[in-house]
């Protein structure tokens, strides 16, 4: 299907995202020099689960390499013939559709406590009904998790995304910088995540109106951004010297990623709900992490500034 009416381009958006992950896994090799993306190319020739998914995709993994202790960038495209209960008791419209939903998703963990841990997801969901016009909606962004904070760092990290954000309007950074604070929040730890970037979902409208070339040329921008965003970073922090200290402190921090991905975070839900590729959906969480019970940083110390310097939401822009 090429067409989802009112002008929306899957086929568009579906040849955008897989060349995405291709620049996205060469800029980042480039970054590591060491190891290498592996693909594990998938598809569902027959349909599985109690929703009936089919489709495909192809999972690229990066590990232990000399920057990048473990990372991936994927790419899916499954459909379904009905939307699991939790997604229709929030949107009733979508009773009764079959759907599907493409994106790029991506985690990078690095070795270096001084190099944060990265996210980023863009994608299309269409659900459709014979008879009746397509619903269709496009999300992601991108947010960055530092263990070492650098303000140097977090204001090139908000201001690449306040720049991509501005050909669209003067309020748009500011709407999707506070969602992304809203969401990448741990309520049951009263902590932010990290220190943000963008997040935006169910998009499909400007000035009131349905407009696929705008809503698409967004969702490129996010895309393309988070390399400009992430890159220089990586870049920067890779070859500053850590030791134990330091690694114990992020392999803490690591074990809060953990709990939002599986408790919080709508793609994962989604995922494992709707019996997506398990391996593929989990591929985000870190290699090694520690929980320790009732840890506190030392008033003063560096691990206690990522608390009171980074974590509470500011403007850094």
């Amino acid at each position: 299907m090429s067409q989802a009416g009112t002008g929306c381009d899957v086929a568009a958006v579906k040849a955008f995202l897989l060349d995405l992950q291709d620049r996205i896994c060469s800029a980042l090799e480039a970054q590591d020099g060491q190891a290498v993306f592996v693909e594990d190319a998938w598809e569902r020739e027959g349909a599985e689960g109690e929703l009936a998914l089919t489709g495909g995709g192809r999972t690229r993994v990066i590990a232990d390499g000399a920057v990048i202790e473990k990372g991936g960038v994927n790419f899916s495209h499954v459909r379904g013939e009905r939307l699991p209960a939790s997604a229709t008791a929030s949107r009733p419209e979508l009773a009764g559709r079959s759907f599907q939903a493409m994106g790029v998703s991506l985690v990078i963990h690095p070795h270096n406590p001084y190099v944060p841990t990265s996210h980023a997801n863009v994608r299309l969901f269409v659900a459709e009904k014979e008879g009746e016009e397509p619903v269709w909606w496009m999300g992601g962004g991108f947010d960055l998790t530092p263990y070492y904070g650098f303000e140097e760092d977090v204001v090139h990290w908000h201001q690449t995304a306040k720049d991509l954000c501005q050909p669209f309007g003067a309020e748009v950074f500011a709407k999707y910088k506070k969602w992304c604070d809203d969401y990448f929040y741990l309520k049951h730890r009263n902590e932010a995540r990290g220190v943000g970037g963008l997040f935006f979902d169910d998009l499909n409208r400007w000035d009131g109106e349905l407009n696929f070339e705008k809503t698409f040329a967004f969702l490129q921008a996010v895309g393309n951004g988070y390399i400009d965003a992430y890159v220089p970073i990586v870049a920067k922090r890779k070859d500053t010297e850590y030791g134990e200290r330091e690694r114990k402190f992020q392999c803490y921090r690591r074990g809060r990623y953990v709990e939002f991905n599986l408790v919080f975070d709508r793609g994962t839900i989604f995922g494992l709900q709707t019996g997506g590729r398990t391996e593929s959906i989990l591929m985000s969480l870190p290699p090694v992490v520690h929980w320790d019970y009732d840890w506190n940083p030392e008033p003063g110390s560096p691990e206690s500034k990522l608390y009171t310097d980074f974590l509470p939401h500011k403007e850094w822009v």
